[in-house]
């Protein structure tokens, strides 16, 4: 995802806070079973080189876990926190692979 009204419009969507990001995922409804994501890091989290390396291992999770856990057909958005930035790579994956299947179990109640 890119375009602002995008991540707008997941702001009001199913959320998972977890201690290193806030994952918020919103069902398109448009038909198309593609896992969308998206990231933000503020200027809170750190300078350009901290928020880089927080960008590049969210993508690298997300490449790893939104197809089989991903909510098919949504948007997914995670927002860092600064318990990210030094958080263990297999502690991040196991936090947001449970943030999935909570939002994903969520989602199928509605």
């Amino acid at each position: 995802m890119r375009r602002r009204p995008d991540f707008l419009a997941a702001n009001s969507a199913l959320r998972a806070p977890m201690p290193g990001f806030v994952l918020l995922a919103r069902p398109r409804g448009d038909g198309d079973p593609v896992r969308r994501l998206g990231i933000t890091v503020t200027k809170k989290i750190g300078n350009a080189v901290v928020r880089n390396r927080v960008k590049r291992r969210f993508r690298a999770l997300g490449r790893e876990l939104m197809p089989a856990f991903g909510i098919a057909g949504a948007d997914h958005v995670l927002i860092a926190r600064a318990g990210g930035v030094e958080s263990d790579f297999a502690k991040l994956r196991a936090d947001l692979e449970k943030a999935l299947r909570k939002l994903a179990q969520r989602a199928g109640e509605a």
